[in-house]
């Protein structure tokens, strides 16, 4: 209750109801400079019977009212890949926007906790997605940044909200800002050369975006999965997920900002991507593909200002192999590009030394960091 006014919870049935959801973050965030919305089209499918990841989870969504109007969402799910690689009891929790009343937050809360139970979790974590493909982490810092399409923005007070709750870090994220470095005498570079000759390794060659994927993307994904097999949150790629996947990639890559390295067998080494900047895009039109969001997206995919870090992915033979030096030389080349200010690395966990020393080959700036919560969960309500 906020005053004299009752919230109530609702699980997410109606088409109206799943409008209200997806909508609700555009309303709530459409003046604040600093929030990128998802691309509508894809949010909507979170609702669609055939949505890829239907076959590997089960998902709640609920949206708080007051007098009618919505005032929070929240959405859960039950990652059965994931809970079954863990061997826990896992909800997680995702999506979740509220105005700045503890009480809504309780309210929406305390609704997804009593699902989990009844769905036989003992733990509640996030937030997260889906798949380490969607956005996860709540923003702790950093609330006077630019988000990347790739994450979620959101106001500081959620973090105290939840906290009250009972929620407890579990891990931290590091994004940053990267610059070519200014004082860049080539050491990179000759390290790198020197590296690709001691291992034979040598780059690939693609004709077009069709052609890298036909080479490439099976063995990617298999370094993929290999790779990120220990890390937080991550799940094994379905075939649906690849599919989605090598789909966004026709839309956005560009060969430019794609290394792939290959031993003298023309086996994948590694592979890192980076993407155009598409958030200024998407802002205006809340993620709608209208005619003019079509244009400013064509033009900052043609022309970008800023690369999102996308994935590496290592061969587990090549990890300690200095490979990280030919990446880091390559990116480095990225950004020296006509036009190119800087690189966003998206997430990072606190605690992957490994990559996070490869930054300071480059100007960084540390800009924000994300958060993902725990919780154990009590009894199940009567």
């Amino acid at each position: 209750m906020i005053g004299d006014k009752m919230i109530t919870v609702t699980e997410v049935k109606t088409k109206k109801q799943q409008k209200e959801f997806l909508d609700f973050p555009l309303k709530l965030y459409k003046d604040n400079p600093c929030f990128v919305p998802p691309l509508y089209g894809d949010e909507k499918k979170i609702f669609s019977p055939k949505y890829i990841y239907n076959d590997t989870c089960d998902s709640v969504f609920f949206l708080a009212y007051e007098d009618g109007k919505p005032v929070g969402r929240i959405s859960g799910i039950i990652q059965r890949a994931s809970n079954e690689k863990t061997g826990e009891n896992r909800c997680r929790f995702t999506r979740f926007d509220a105005l700045d009343h503890p009480e809504i937050s309780k309210a929406l809360f305390d609704a997804l906790e009593k699902w989990a139970l009844q769905k036989g979790m003992d733990t509640m974590c996030g937030p997260l997605g889906y798949s380490d493909l969607e956005r996860e982490g709540l923003l702790v810092e950093g609330f006077d940044r630019l988000s990347t399409f790739e994450e979620q923005y959101n106001a500081e007070y959620y973090q105290h909200h939840i906290e009250t709750l009972g929620y407890q870090k579990e891990v931290d994220w590091m994004e940053s800002m990267l610059f070519a470095p200014k004082n860049d005498d080539g050491s990179l570079a000759k390290m790198a050369e020197y590296i690709m000759k001691r291992y034979n390794l040598h780059f690939g060659k693609a004709k077009n975006v069709n052609d890298f994927l036909k080479k490439y993307a099976d063995a990617f994904f298999e370094l993929i999965d290999i790779g990120y097999d220990k890390i937080y949150g991550s799940v094994p790629f379905t075939d649906s997920m690849k599919k989605m996947m090598i789909s966004n990639f026709k839309l956005i890559i560009d060969l430019k900002h794609v290394a792939v390295i290959l031993d003298e067998n023309e086996k994948l080494v590694c592979l890192g991507i980076c993407f155009p900047s598409i958030a200024t895009a998407v802002q205006k039109s809340g993620g709608r593909l209208t005619p003019a969001a079509i244009v400013r997206l064509l033009k900052a995919i043609k022309k970008p200002k800023v690369l999102d870090l996308g994935l590496i992915a290592v061969s587990p033979e090549y990890l300690n192999k200095g490979v990280s030096a030919i990446i880091a030389a390559e990116l480095v080349r990225m950004l020296q590009e006509d036009g190119i200010e800087y690189a966003e690395t998206n997430l990072n966990l606190e605690e992957n030394y490994a990559i996070r020393n490869m930054w300071k080959r480059f100007d960084e700036v540390n800009h924000k960091r994300r958060r993902s919560y725990v919780k154990k969960l009590g009894e199940v309500a009567k």
